[in-house]
């Protein structure tokens, strides 16, 4: 079979990836390799230590942050959001708690409806981009969607409900979102390098967001200027590996916690796969994983307990991770068997 490198070096150069890939098993690392531009214009290339943006690969540390709070007391998972919203977004029904929304079974209505977006490059933000730096500045994105379904009834992915987790997470807290991140689980896990961003002043280390394979065209007027309880963090590969260790090892939550993270709560057939509290489950065995796509963005990170398998692909442009995920993919089956 062809070297794991080789076969990585070969689909990157086909498909143009950019951005970094890293294949970790049994603690020992067997790929980390970065490709591509972080800085189009000025041909800055990407390294295995560039910040790049994960999308909605933040839910996870968002259900962790809140998951974390539940430890605390200062949450339960039968909490409804109606008793921390008040008269804020009164659409949401009075029966939804923040189980519902951690799973995905909340039924609210959705001011990002990933079905309805045929290409994410299309969809633009309903309020200036620049007014969504805080998390009650999206209240106003939040508010005005009804119901789609009973709380409880029915799976259906939501970018709205870990917005709002995000506000009962600093309303039962009493700090700010990013920071409940910062200190409930990216310090505990010892990912130093992991951090919420301005789009609009961005450190030397971190990669532009592209929207095509080529061209200067960013992602800077498509996504919130700093991202929240939906997405928008950015991280790096190395940090991604020790986030699985630490996740696995009880250091954010206890293994308790995890267990209810990890166990299926949906089926989600649509996508050949299931859902826990935040994270993404197999169909049939035990890899789980955080998953991000957006305008200039494209990222999966998978931990598999039972091969000590982790791998982490995170591309600076809408489409480029999935080729490098699906031989990788690939690959984890064919040492599972």
């Amino acid at each position: 079979m062809q070297s794991l490198q080789d076969a990585v070096d070969e689909v990157a150069e086909r498909a143009g990836f950019s951005g970094v890939v890293r294949f970790d098993r049994s603690g020992q690392t067997e790929l980390s390799a970065a490709y591509g531009l972080a800085d189009r214009a000025h041909e800055i290339p990407n390294t295995v230590d560039t910040l790049f943006a994960t999308a909605s690969g933040t839910k996870g540390l968002t259900a962790l942050a809140v998951m974390s709070l539940v430890e605390r007391g200062a949450l339960e998972l039968r909490t409804t959001a109606r008793s921390l919203l008040g008269d804020d977004l009164p659409l949401i029904a009075d029966d939804v708690t923040i189980e519902h929304l951690l799973a995905h079974r909340s039924g609210i209505g959705d001011y990002l409806d990933e079905d309805a977006v045929h290409d994410v490059r299309d969809y633009v933000m309903p309020v200036p981009v620049h007014e969504l730096a805080t998390t009650e500045q999206f209240l106003p994105v939040l508010d005005g969607y009804e119901t789609v379904s009973p709380a409880g009834e029915r799976f259906a992915y939501n970018n709205a409900g870990f917005v709002v987790l995000a506000l009962l997470a600093e309303r039962a807290g009493g700090v700010a979102f990013h920071e409940l991140v910062r200190t409930l689980v990216c310090e505990p896990a010892g990912m130093a390098d992991t951090a919420f961003l301005r789009s609009d002043e961005l450190p030397g280390r971190a990669a532009l967001g592209y929207l095509s394979v080529d061209g200067l065209r960013t992602n800077v007027f498509h996504l919130p200027v700093l991202g929240n309880g939906d997405g928008g963090i950015y991280s790096t590969a190395a940090d991604l590996s020790t986030f699985w260790n630490a996740l696995l090892a009880g250091r954010i939550v206890s293994p308790e916690r995890v267990a209810e993270m990890t166990r299926p709560h949906s089926d989600w057939p649509e996508e050949s796969r299931r859902y826990g509290l935040g994270l993404h489950l197999h169909a049939t065995d035990d890899a789980i994983w955080l998953e991000g796509y957006d305008a200039g963005v494209s990222f999966t990170s998978l931990h598999q307990p039972s091969t000590s398998i982790t791998y982490t692909v995170i591309s600076n442009w809408s489409e480029g991770a999935w080729p490098i995920i699906e031989l990788l993919g690939e690959r984890r089956r064919h040492m599972a068997s």
